[in-house]
Order: C-alpha cells, then structure tokens, then sequence
C-alpha cells in the first residue's frame, strides 16, 4: 500500500500511512504484551477490506491528542489543619442556634491568653445575615471550600482606602515595622504615629516589576508629570518606613528612566500619550512633521531592548505566581542589576543624543549628534575593557540598528547612484537645481553638511573643498565634527556616489541596456555585508574555544610571544612602554590576521596616533563596513573612469589642447604661427578674424581633420599702453577649442583653456622672437652695407662717416657688432625656448600622462589636470609671485623684435647709439636674470630653473 501511495505520487498519505502503521505494529494489545503479532497484522487486514481504496481517498490525518495521566491531587492545606477548628462565619448550611446560646456567646468572649491560638474575628460589617459571601453550592467530599480557596488565591485590595489585616509571623524580624514604631513611641514624647498602608512585600516586588514594564497607574508608585513618586504611607511588617523608602526611591528613579525613554518610543510610532487619552491613537500629528529615518531606528533599537527585558521581568513574575522559588525584593534587584545598569546608560545616551538637542535643530544636525554620541559612547566603555563588555554588546546593538538608515542611503547613492534622503538627515545632500549634465555638476550638486558639537554651530563648505583638497586642509577645531565614524570613508561615499550618479546618466543616455538588473537581484545591501563580517568576525572568535586546557595555553603563549613582538617594534622607534606592548597584544589575540599584518611591516607604530588605544569597535568597522565601501568605490570609479576614457575619449581630448594650446603638434601649428609672423615682418595687416581662421584650419585640417571643426581663434584689441611694445603685439590673440562633449567639460573646463591660452600667448612670443632672428641673413645686410649710392648719400646727408676709407671700415665694425648681437640674442632665446618647450612642457607632458593612465577616479583626474596646468603655469614664469623674472625676459623679446626690425631696415636707417643702447639693455637684463635665477637655484625654490640659468649663465661668460 505504502509503495502504491507513492507511485500515486500521494507522498502524505504514504508518510501518514507509514507512520501509523509502524505506530500501531509496535504497540501492545489488550492481553498481548508483544508486538507486530498475527493479531495485529490480521486487525490491518481486516481495516483494509474495510475501508475503500485508499488511493481514491481524499484523507486528512486528524491530530490525535495524547491523554495526560491526572496528579493525585491532594490537600496538604486539608491535612495539616486537621484538628484545628477555624471558624469563617455563618454560613448558608450552619444549623440554626437557639437565642440563648447566642447571648452566651455574646457575653462569654474567648480568652487569647488561654487558647494559644490568636484568632481574629471578621469585622462586623462582614458578618452582616444580609450579605450571602458564599454562593449556594452543596460542596462534596475531597472539594476545596470556596472560600478558603478565594482567600488564598485572590489579591486583598490593598489600593482601597480601608487597610486589610492578614495574619502573619509572630517573629521579631518579620515585626522589625512595629517595633521600631514602638521605639520611636517610647523614645520621643512627640512622636505621633501616622496612618500606614501595610502591603507584603509580594505586592511591591509586583508593583516594581509593573513599573519597570512601563504600567503608569499603580498604587505604590505615582507618575506626576513625567516624574515617579513614591507614596510615603506605605509600609511592610519586616522593613522600616525609612529602609523601604530609601529602596523604592532608587526604583522609582529606573522606572522614571523606562517612562520617558517609553514616551520617545510612542512619539516617534505617532501615537503619544496625549492622543490615547483622546482615543485618537490611529490619527497621526499634524502639527509637527514625521520623525526621520535615523530616529525611527533607534526607536526600533530601544523598542526591541524592552520586549526582551519585559520577557525577562514576566519570567519573574510566573515564578511569583508559581512559588517555586523564594523571592524577595533584594533577590529581585540584584537578578535585575544588570538591567537597571543598562538602563542607566541608555538614559544617558538618550538624554545626550536626543533629549537635550533643541527641538528646532534641523534633521542633518540630530542624526549626525545621535550616531556621534553612541559612537563615542561606545569607544569610551570599550576602552575600560572587560568590565563593559556586557554594556559595549548593548551599545553596538543599539548603534548597529541606528545606523541602518544611514548605511541603506550611502548603499542606495554609491550603488545606484539615487540619493533618497526625504528628510535631509545625510551629512550629504543633493543640490537638485544643477543638472547632471551640466559642466558644473561635479562641483555644485552636492552640499556636505559639518556639524560642529564644540560650538553648537553649523557651517557649509562644498564637498569639492572638502573631498577634492583633502581632510588636511581642514582646520584642526574641526577634526571631531560630522559623522564620526563615516570620516575614513567620506571621500570614498562622495566620490562613488557621484561617479556612479554620472555613470547611470551616461548608460541612459547612450541607450544602453539595463544589464544590472539582474546583478541587483543578487546582489546584498552594504548593511547586510556589514552584519554578515561583523557576525563571521564574532563566530570566528567563538570556533577557537574547543579544549579549555589546550586554548588558555595557547592563549598566553600566543600572548607572550605577540608582547616579545610588539616590544621590539616599539624600540625601533624609541618607545619603551610595557602597557602599550601588552595592548598590541591584547588585540592581537582579538584579530586572528593582526599577527600577519605586523610583523609584515604594514602597521605604523605612532605613539600619537588614535590606533595606539587599541579600540575594537573602531577595527571591527576597519575590517567589516570600510572594505566594503572601498570595494564599491574602486568599481564603480574604474567603470567612470574606463566610460570616459573608452567611449568619450577624454585622453584623445587632452592630447588635442596639448598639441594645440602647448604646440606639441609643432609641424602643424608651425604651418600656422609661421603664416601671421610673415605678415607681421612684411609689415601687412593680419589682424583679420577671417585670415586667422583660415590659416588656423589649412594648417590644422591637413594632420588632424576632426579638431579643425573644433578650433577656431579670435582677436581682440590691446591696451594703449602695450601697443608700445613690438611683444605684445600678439597679447589679442585667443585659441578655443569648442564643442567639449559632456561630460569631458567637467575636466577641460573654460578655466582650464584660460590657462592654456595664457601658456599658448607666451609659447607664440618666444616663437615670434625665435622666427624673427632666424629668418635674418648674413648677406641681406651686408649687400645692404655694400650699396655706395644708397649708403654714402645717406650717411653724408647726416654727417657721420667720412667719404672715404675709414667710413668703410666703420661700417664693416657696425655688421660685425650687429652679427655678434645677434648671437648672444639668439643663444637667450634658443635657451629659453629649449627650456620651455623641453624641460617644462614635454617632460610635465610624460608625467601628467603617467599620472592619467593611474587615476582612479574622477575627482583625482581633475585635480592631476589642474595640478599639470597649475604646473606649466608656475614653471612658465606667469605667476604673480615671479612676474619680475617675467618682465625681464618680455624686455629681451621685445629687444629682439626690434633689432631684427633693424636689421630688415639696413644699416643706415638708424643711428650707432642704438645699437649700443640695445647691447647695453640686453646685458643688463641678462644680467639680472642669471643673478636671479642662481640665487633661487641656491635657495632650492625653482629647481627647475636650474637648467635655465646654468645657459643662460654660459652666454653671459661668453660676452
């Protein structure tokens, strides 16, 4: 049957079928001690025939209760009072008594002195003939009494006016109450008795559990306006009115601290106090907005400590009510001091981090000060060591549950690249009025919020200044403010989240499938990664307690040879301190790959360094929160990086303004500059936008076909005062390259090709300068020096030379200081021209392209390329700060210029003296810069100048 029911693929029936027929097999039948009998298989059969088939039968097993053998149940209560006559009153079946005996007893009352026995007869009102106390009932042999088993199980209402009175122990200490009342009557002639409530002190241990569950009416306790109160008129026989007092008063503090830290749990769950009382709990309050995220979770955190700690007090309670144990109020307080002390902290930690922050302070500010607080809270207990392990549990707990929102939003940012913050709790918000894609969407869309707990102040500052320049740039009043334990990471959040925000817009706008949803599917949450590590780094330090003998030996010489370590580290670097030694080696035994990590050479001993306290919250969030973050950080970075490199051709773009603006593409750009030189020295007009163009793309278009559409130049006019000078002819002109694709402007920004046109605009000059004495000839001024007619009529026109001999060795003296001026001219520029276009610009170039192909992310490439450009911009001599350097180099171009104008015009269309003039400016300019240039050569300052003044300084030897 068993194997048909499976073969019907009826697996229930088959499994029910099995284990109720082994069932009945192994069972004894009436006058049959032995199992799986004849009897038993023939009773089967004869069920079989029975029954119908059982294939065809829809069968449902029915549970079978198991029948409880009933405790002889008797009355030790019946059997100990047997012989003893208690009388409860008249009942319904005491027999009537005649009106005589009734005097009698009226008259004749019972002596206490005589019987032993204290009895206490019911008040009067109690023994009223009207008043039926027990029910009509005719009660059997063997039944408890009705009345006695009310007495004994129901509460006396102690919280009524009207005190009841119990018997109790005729003993000294359980009478300690009345005796000392008896003292104080007898000692001071004042003192007056006051009117008590006696409670057993089974009721207040009640009301005290009651209390610390969060009941607020009670009678013992009294809850006025967020403050408990204890009654002053309560009392118990075996305590002094002092001494219980004193006690409950320390109670009554706990459930104080269990009423408020209960009411920010209902305020934040939208139902206050004041709504239950006006049965308004479902209607949430308009007046103030929701609670944010960060709140919400510590409101969990607190609400799910208390459910375990009510389990702990209703365990209390059953053994209360079951009697199985003695327990007293001492006994209860010291089961509870772990809690009461746990109670104490979170109090403090609530009225730090929540109670006494302003109720107008703004949701970035709460949430940052509420982490903060159980974050350092958490390294201050976790400093004293094991005597707080139970309180750091509770701590972590609590902060492990708080900063769920916070890790859910830094997952949700650097992973999808959404920044869901509806409260504005995240140190970090968005700046929605900035597009992502526009240029400025790197510096501009995101605010990092820095909250000042010294000062109580908060302040703004842009995440470029604060992720871009480094925490280091930061003023040291600031080094503990914001989100503490994010602040290793805060670059890493910042620069995942927006290259992943850009990267989803570049996908979206390429059309690009959506090949990550499935990986979301699969993928874990930053917060679950960081629960899994923190929960295999907590089993991984529970596996090494197999043999208790074995592991305590291998614990201290693991510890003896781990301290032996750390000692001689720490006198490599001069510090001799044991207890530091023996901290390494505490954290040693706590992180099993610490040992690995030290003696390889990766950990740097700083005695002023935080890593020195040892704290184990803050490695536990090293090794199980950062690597994660970093791990994002890298992937989602390299993919930016590798989109932008790939398919955007960043790299190809910052080539094009090198060969351009840098005139690395020299055959093409000479083509170019070469063409506006010839017009400048053929004295021509070439200031035409048009000529300019035309000429920039003959010459551009023939090498790079696709950046002569994005080329183009412009020239405006020059200041009066320049127009002086021939080198600054060419201040008007501006290269721009246009049409940077998105997002490729973010890193060739419009300030970038503004320092680029500033290092193109000198590159011309020297060019200029160099073109100019290049293209002079040796016989145009001597066939020029050799025209007697032109010459000599010019010269006796002015009256210099005389007409014969000694005029032509004059002239010959004139050519042979213009060719030596000219030699000493061309070695300046050609030094400077080398030193620019060699030592600055090519050998920058190489480095800058190193430093690109190494660049993690974003951010890093921006600041390279800033740092290339602000680079070539120092070294090039254009800052303000070496602006005099400059001028004397712009005076020795513009020398140039005219001594090659000069030299086109001939001899005889100037005066001698202006040759001695301009030799006598060159060497003194010559002059001041090789005095200049050594001096900060000397001084270390500009060791790139060195090889500049090293030529220039060989020129001046030579004149």
């Amino acid at each position: 049957i068993h194997e048909k029911l499976i073969v019907h693929s009826d697996l229930g029936k088959a499994a029910s079928w099995k284990r109720l027929t082994e069932k009945f097999l192994n069972s004894p039948l009436p006058n049959i001690e032995e199992t799986k009998t004849d009897t038993h298989y023939s009773i089967l059969s004869l069920l079989l025939c029975l029954s119908d088939s059982p294939s065809n039968t829809t069968y449902v097993e029915k549970p079978r209760d198991k029948e409880v053998e009933k405790e002889e149940e008797f009355d030790w209560g019946k059997y100990l009072m047997e012989g003893e006559e208690i009388y409860f009153g008249p009942g319904v079946d005491t027999p009537d008594w005649s009106g005589e005996s009734e005097e009698e007893e009226d008259t004749q009352p019972l002596s206490r002195e005589d019987s032993g026995i204290q009895v206490d007869r019911t008040p009067l009102e109690d023994q009223d003939p009207n008043k039926k106390t027990v029910p009509n009932v005719s009660w059997k042999v063997g039944e408890p009494d009705a009345r006695s088993w009310l007495e004994q199980h129901v509460v006396s209402q102690y919280w009524t006016g009207r005190a009841p009175r119990f018997s109790h122990s005729l003993h000294l200490h359980s009478n300690l109450a009345a005796v000392w009342d008896h003292h104080l009557y007898t000692s001071d002639p004042l003192y007056v008795p006051e009117e008590r409530t006696l409670v057993t002190e089974t009721q207040v241990i009640r009301e005290t559990l009651w209390l610390l569950s969060g009941v607020k009416k009670l009678f013992i306790f009294q809850l006025n306006d967020g403050k408990v109160a204890v009654r002053n008129d309560i009392i118990v026989t075996h305590l002094t009115h002092n001494c219980l007092r004193s006690v409950l008063e320390q109670i009554a503090a706990y459930g104080q601290v269990v009423f408020r830290l209960q009411k920010f749990i209902d305020e934040v769950m939208g139902h206050s106090p004041e709504n239950i009382m006006h049965g308004t709990v479902s209607t949430p309050k308009k007046t103030t907005e929701a609670p944010f995220r960060t709140y919400q979770a510590f409101m969990w955190a607190l609400y799910k400590y208390f459910i375990s700690f009510k389990e702990e007090l209703t365990e209390i309670e059953k053994c209360i009510i079951n009697k199985d144990k003695t327990v007293t109020l001492s006994i209860v307080i010291d089961k509870l001091s772990p809690r009461l002390a746990q109670l104490k902290v979170l109090h403090k930690v609530f009225s730090t981090g929540v109670a006494e922050v302003p109720p107008d302070t703004r949701n970035v500010v709460r949430a940052s000060h509420l982490l903060n607080t159980l974050y350092k809270a958490i390294l201050e207990y976790d400093s004293v060591g094991e005597a707080s392990e139970q309180t750091v549990s509770l701590l972590f707990s609590l902060w492990v549950e708080t900063v769920r929102p916070y890790l859910q939003t830094v997952d949700e940012w650097i992973v999808h690249g959404n920044l869901f913050d509806p409260a504005k709790e995240f140190i970090i918000q968005r700046n929605k009025n900035v597009p992502v894609n526009h240029r400025d969407f790197w510096y501009a869309t995101y605010t990092l919020y820095s909250v000042s707990e010294k000062t109580e102040n908060e302040e703004k500052m842009s995440d470029n200044a604060s992720a871009s320049s480094g925490s280091d740039q930061a003023p040291s009043s600031r080094q503990h403010t914001m989100v503490s334990f994010l602040k290793p990471v805060l670059k890493q959040i910042i620069m995942a989240g927006k290259s992943m925000q850009l990267l989803k817009n570049l996908q979206c706008k390429d059309g690009s499938p959506q090949q990550a949803a499935s990986r979301d599917a699969e993928r874990k949450s930053l917060y679950t990664l960081f629960l899994e590590s923190v929960q295999s780094r907590l089993r991984h330090g529970e596996e090494s307690v197999p043999d208790t003998i074995t592991e305590q030996q291998a614990t201290k010489q693991s510890l003896i040879k781990m301290q032996s370590i750390a000692e001689r580290h720490l006198e490599l670097d001069d510090v001799h301190d044991p207890l530091l030694a023996i901290n390494f080696a505490r954290l040693y035994l706590e992180q099993s790959d610490f040992h690995e990590k030290f003696t390889g050479g990766d950990v740097c001993v700083d005695r002023s360094s935080e890593s020195v306290t040892c704290q184990t919250f803050e490695l536990t969030l090293r090794s199980c929160l950062y690597p994660h973050i970093d791990k994002q950080y890298l992937e989602c970075c390299g993919n930016l990086m590798q989109t932008l490199k790939k398919d955007y051709r960043l790299v190809e773009y910052l080539q094009a303004m090198r060969n351009f603006f840098l005139l690395e593409a020299g055959d093409t750009m000479y083509d170019f500059y070469t063409s506006i030189f010839d017009k400048i020295r053929e004295k021509e007009t070439w200031q035409n936008v048009a000529f300019l163009n035309v000429q920039l793309q003959e010459a551009v278009g023939q090498r790079y076909p696709e950046d002569s559409a994005r080329l183009s130049i412009s020239f405006e006019s020059v200041d009066t005062a320049k127009k002086k000078l021939p080198v600054h002819t060419l201040d008007g002109l501006t290269l721009s390259y246009k049409v940077v694709p998105w997002p490729v402007d973010i890193v060739i920004s419009l300030e970038c090709q503004k320092i680029y046109n500033q290092v193109f605009l000198l590159l011309l000059q020297i060019k200029w300068a160099k073109y100019s004495l290049d293209v002079l000839r040796f016989d145009e001024l001597v066939c020029a020096a050799e025209t007697p007619q032109v010459k000599e009529g010019t010269l006796l026109e002015q009256g210099t030379l005389p007409p014969f001999g000694p005029q032509t060795e004059s002239i010959k003296q004139q050519i042979h200081r213009m060719f030596l001026l000219r030699v000493k001219l061309m070695h300046f520029v050609n030094s400077l021209h080398n030193y620019i276009m060699t030592r600055i610009l090519h050998s920058t170039g190489l480095e800058f392209q190193h430093q690109v192909e190494e660049a993690k992310d974003l951010d890093q490439l921006i600041k390279i390329h800033y740092r290339y450009l602000s680079t070539i911009h120092d070294r090039c001599l254009l800052r303000e700060k070496v602006s005099f350097v400059k001028e004397a180099i712009m005076k020795v171009l513009n020398l140039v210029l005219m001594f090659a104008d000069r030299w086109q015009a001939g001899l005889g269309a100037w005066k001698m003296e202006s040759i001695e003039k301009m030799e006598s400016d060159f060497k003194n300019c010559h002059m001041f810069l090789v005095t200049v240039l050594n001096k900060a050569v000397c001084r270390g300052s500009f060791p790139h100048l060195e090889s500049l003044a090293l030529s220039l300084m060989a020129g001046m030897e030579q004149s």
